[in-house]
């Protein structure tokens, strides 16, 4: 019997969509707006009770149990017949009771489709788990226990996971490799394929989500086509200002830039509500990095690689796990993004720049308020009960290091009462309505809006700030 890999969950230009700060869109000057608004209260989250995980054996795999990964999800892999020996491997795997195996099992769960391949696969991730997964979404349940378990992964884990995932694309044979820095357990994929076009090649078509490369901008009185409500991500570097619409963000999800001098690279994952600026210019020993989407996924967070050396970049900390940037121990340094309203931002900066509407592609989404209105579509696991899942935080790195993050609603809120928000040299200011982070002498501290649940994914340690 043949099978294809196909998409089964995410549109093509999968993602979720950003934010603003959490109480109402507000247009107009701030002076006008600090008169009404009203400081949110803040509620407790809901954690999901995944109970204790099942035990399972550690050390080597026996004889037995390698013979069958190997006939299963080997080299054979690829050429998609499964015929008696290989549903016996898999009957194998599955009466093993090794939960470990239960990653390999899910990751191709998530791609399959057949009337005998699909079920036994569940069956197998069901007996592995010693429960039934959801119906509903068994792959999606299957992995956020895994996750919250935090399970280890089997032996040769990422050689058989990366010949897995390249049944949907064979370039990310280059990208799910061995590092101590990454962890392809949480790795999933997103639905589309992996922008590879070369620099500079905005306009050209792709299978895709399209990063843009030196975007075309105009200035602000050129922008009618955007509201006064709608939301921005600014930026502004050495005194210029720009302005990305979150419209054109939703579709383009990466652009490489330059800003005030500055070269940078600016993911956008809409999953995670979370536009950021890194730095690409001073990067010792490289050509400077180009930042796009590999169409594969982190807990629900977007997974971006550096088009010259095929490196893989952790897209929220701006660390290389992979790679030669990451055997050169490359973090790109943050600058801030203004999560705002158009109307407020160009008020604050009449010189700002904007990009151009062509660069939307004809497309407006609007994913928060649809597609993700119930909260994270992707596995996730455990997640920090402090505050629900999605509610929007102001993260930032204080100067000693340890992150903190700001409920985004209660931090702008009082700033426009014209009360003061500072922590352990951590002083938030607001910027054309959004909300920045500086240190005591004003220098930016990179801060940026997210979903609670991402920031605190992968700052597990972080304080939490609510007014």
């Amino acid at each position: 019997m043949k099978w294809m890999a196909v998409v089964i969950v995410v549109s093509s230009m999968g993602s979720a969509c950003s934010s603003t700060s959490g109480d109402a869109e507000v247009t107009g000057t701030t002076a006008q707006a600090a008169a009404a608004v009203e400081v949110p209260q803040v509620e407790r989250g809901e954690r999901i009770d995944f109970g204790a995980a099942p035990s399972f054996p550690t050390g080597p795999l026996s004889e037995d149990t390698t013979a069958a990964l190997e006939t299963f999800f080997g080299p054979t892999l690829a050429d998609g017949i499964f015929l008696a020996e290989e549903y016996e491997a898999l009957d194998t795997i599955r009466d093993t009771g090794d939960l470990r195996l239960a990653w390999l099992v899910a990751d191709l769960l998530q791609l399959a489709r057949g009337s005998e391949l699909q079920p036994r696969l569940l069956r197998a991730a069901d007996e592995l788990l010693g429960r039934t997964a959801d119906p509903l979404n068994p792959w999606g349940d299957i992995m956020d226990h895994l996750i919250a378990w935090d399970v280890p992964e089997p032996p040769e884990y990422v050689r058989y996971k990366s010949g897995i995932y390249t049944l949907v694309e064979p370039e990310w044979d280059e990208l799910i490799v061995e590092h101590e820095l990454m962890d392809w357990r949480f790795v999933s994929w997103g639905g589309v394929r992996i922008d590879d076009r070369a620099y500079d090649t905005t306009d050209e078509e792709c299978n895709c989500i399209p990063g843009a490369d030196n975007p075309e901008v105009t200035d602000a009185d050129s922008a009618d086509w955007l509201a006064d409500d709608a939301v921005i991500f600014g930026v502004e570097i050495n005194g210029e200002a720009r302005a990305y619409p979150r419209r054109i963000m939703e579709v383009r999800e990466m652009v490489n830039d330059t800003l005030g001098g500055r070269d940078f690279g600016m993911p956008y994952c809409t999953l995670c509500g979370s536009a950021q600026v890194f730095f690409t210019d001073q990067v010792d020993g490289f050509e400077r990095p180009i930042l796009r989407t590999s169409g594969l996924l982190n807990r629900s967070n977007k997974v971006m690689y550096d088009l010259r050396t095929f490196s893989v970049l952790d897209t929220f900390l701006g660390t290389a796990v992979t790679g030669p940037l990451a055997d050169a121990n490359v973090t790109l340094p943050q600058h801030s993004v203004v999560t705002t309203t158009w109307g407020e931002w160009k008020a604050a900066h009449p010189d700002t720049t904007v990009l151009a509407e062509e660069l939307a592609l004809g497309r407006d989404f609007d994913f928060r308020n649809n597609r993700d209105a119930d909260g994270p579509i992707f596995p996730i696991g455990d997640v920090d009960d402090r505050l629900p899942v999605q509610e929007d935080v102001i993260g930032v790195i204080r100067p000693g290091g340890e992150p903190i993050a700001f409920h985004a609603g209660v931090a702008n809120a009082m700033l426009r009462n014209g009360e003061s928000v500072e922590v352990d040299g951590v002083v938030l200011v607001l910027d054309g309505g959004g909300v920045k982070a500086v240190d005591a002498d004003g220098a930016d501290l990179g801060a940026h809006q997210s979903f609670w649940f991402a920031w605190s994914q992968f700052h597990p340690d972080t304080e939490v700030w609510t007014g």
